[in-house]
């Protein structure tokens, strides 16, 4: 065993009045094949999903990075975003360990930035940061907003 916890699996829920259902058959089965019965007692951890643009706007952000900084050529948005969230400490877990000869050091973890894994404001918070670190670190010349509307701009060429 790694010692990491696995996440649990999240199942989609769509409000009915004075309740939820599985929002499609492949929710329904999944639930199905767990165990779950009607009547059972469950616990659950609510989190709406965000607009899917958002999500694009991340990896238009990374295609962004890759397209136009030397740094990030060659790097699909995806591991352009993993890399950002480590460069600018923003979306990840921390861990100490000890390296020996070393000491401690702090290993930082990228979090998924996945509907299901963080919520609105936080996501929002990261593509910030994310911006602020590519115009301290990369792109001096430009505000990070100007960015994030650049980014804003590639959603619809996708």
């Amino acid at each position: 065993m790694t010692g990491r916890h696995r996440r649990p699996e999240r199942f989609p829920l769509r409000v009915k009045k004075g309740g939820f259902v599985p929002a499609d058959v492949s929710a329904r089965a999944r639930l199905r094949d767990k165990g779950f019965r009607t009547g059972d007692l469950v616990f659950v951890e609510f989190r709406k999903p965000r607009n899917p643009r958002f999500h694009r706007l991340a990896h238009a952000l990374g295609r962004l990075c890759s397209e136009n900084i030397d740094a990030f050529t060659g790097m699909d948005p995806h591991q352009v975003l993993k890399r950002l969230q480590i460069e600018a400490q923003i979306g990840c877990e921390e861990m100490a360990i000890v390296v020996p000869g070393v000491g401690k050091c702090l290993h930082l973890i990228p979090r998924s930035l996945g509907f299901e894994s963080m919520d609105d404001g936080e996501f929002h918070e990261v593509i910030a940061g994310f911006c602020r670190h590519i115009a301290k670190n990369y792109w001096p010349t430009l505000e990070p907003e100007k960015i994030e509307e650049m980014a804003g701009l590639m959603v619809g060429d996708s």
